[in-house]
């Protein structure tokens, strides 16, 4: 059953580009080394990356993931990148993180939202006004 849930949901890896026949625009990282490459990269940018942190566990963070995919394809200008609490416990620890799902939108390098729980109306709102 694990192998049908890894092919559901994913296996925590990055994807390479062309390998799926929609490849997302929600980057996966399962290495911490790679987490802090990526994000020393951006927080050189002006561009908001929307992190969220959830695990393979979360009903609620399974449920609102087709709309955090939506949300990726709409603003294309902005970053996303989901992060599993139970591979990266360091960044969840670094970002303070409590509960799941939860998403911090970061600019420059720094914290400028949060939201806890599946909001997707109140995050799409906050994405939309910070984007710019």
């Amino acid at each position: 059953m694990g192998g049908i849930l890894s092919t559901v949901f994913g296996s925590g890896e990055e994807a390479a580009p062309g390998t799926e026949s929609e490849p997302s625009r929600v980057l996966k990282f399962s290495s911490s080394a790679r987490w802090q490459l990526h994000f020393n990269e951006i927080k050189e940018s002006n561009k908001l990356l929307v992190v969220d942190f959830s695990a393979s566990w979360c009903g609620p963070c399974r449920m609102i993931e087709p709309a955090i995919h939506a949300m990726a394809d709409k603003f294309s200008d902005v970053d996303f990148v989901k992060l599993d609490v139970d591979e990266l416990p360091d960044v969840a620890k670094e970002f303070n993180v409590t509960a799941m799902p939860t998403f911090v939108l970061v600019k420059r390098g720094k914290e400028i939202e949060r939201i806890i729980g599946a909001k997707k109306d109140e995050l799409e709102k906050k994405v939309s006004k910070l984007r710019a």
